[in-house]
């Protein structure tokens, strides 16, 4: 059987499917653990959003209706947790988005030791990070002894409750979040600029212009589509914020590190509410399926 198959930009592509049966025998097995694994836990999440959930006896759960997402909504800790999210997300932008570019443009300055740079930069990515937040817990100690406050009662500072204070927990955390994770961001935007044509370089070099201005009229504009699909990849990311309040904070202090994943875990595995669990989880999933579409669309303009 011979079909056309109309693709992407109006193309027409003729296609025996007499012919594909063999490629989707081997996809076969790939495609029923990716079932059973991925989509059926999605789907039964979705229908347990709809139920009082008894995990015992499967026979004892009651179908609710809207119920569990009416008190998803009522819940106080639902705004807290979403705004906290947003607050992640835009302290995240200013604080360590950029590290990564500055540190890439930087390092793909360098004339001598260039790899040396690469591997030390791109070390804290394969710490496992519940140790680097163990690590971490410890420098941040608000004990007068700890590290870092130490480190402030020297610069002749007062100690500071670093996780323990809400108006320095959200950038605490941001800068483990951007220690652990711009090495391997500034790896990519150093793949992205071997690209860059190097006659264009070279003539910016030899007319005298600085690293400012190569950096800012060549280097800039070059990874700006790179730049754009690793927001919305970071985005995705700081919406499932997880691990960093469960070991640093346990949501403190108050609701000031509550996030939505968080919450989702709280509600299920701590509270044993699995149907209002579940209710969180299918929110989470729409939020982050929009995020994914606008991630999809910038990629396929950065193409």
């Amino acid at each position: 059987m011979v079909t056309d198959v109309r693709m992407p930009g109006g193309r027409r592509l003729r296609v025996n499917w007499s012919q594909q049966i063999v490629a989707y025998l081997f996809l076969l097995p790939a495609l029923v653990v990716f079932t059973i694994f991925a989509w059926f836990p999605i789907i039964n999440s979705v229908f347990m959003s709809f139920q009082n959930v008894n995990l015992v006896d499967a026979g004892r759960s009651t179908w609710v209706g809207f119920r569990n997402f009416e008190r998803m909504f009522a819940d106080p800790t639902f705004t807290a947790s979403w705004i906290n999210s947003l607050e992640f997300t835009v302290l995240s932008i200013i604080i360590g988005f950029f590290v990564p570019v500055v540190v890439a443009i930087l390092v793909n300055e360098m004339r001598l030791a260039k790899s040396f740079f690469r591997v030390v930069y791109f070390l804290p990515s394969v710490i496992p990070p519940l140790i680097g937040l163990l690590v971490w817990r410890l420098i941040y100690s608000p004990n007068p002894g700890g590290l870092l406050n130490s480190l402030v009662t020297a610069l002749g500072g007062a100690p500071q409750q670093w996780l323990q204070n809400p108006a320095l927990v959200k950038p605490s955390i941001l800068i483990i979040m951007t220690w652990g994770g711009f090495g391997g961001t500034m790896l990519i935007y150093l793949a992205t600029l071997q690209d860059l044509p190097v006659e264009l370089y070279e003539a910016a070099e030899i007319d005298g212009a600085s690293i400012w201005q190569r950096a800012r009229h060549i280097i800039l504009p070059y990874l700006r589509p790179t730049m754009l699909v690793l927001l919305i990849v970071q985005v995705l990311g700081l919406v499932q914020i997880f691990i960093e309040p469960l070991v640093l904070t346990q949501g403190g202090p108050g609701q000031a590190t509550m996030t939505p994943v968080f919450t989702l875990y709280r509600k299920g595995f701590l509270n044993g509410d699995y149907g209002l669990a579940a209710a969180w989880s299918v929110l989470l999933m729409i939020v982050l399926g929009i995020i994914s579409l606008v991630y999809l669309r910038m990629s396929r303009i950065t193409e």
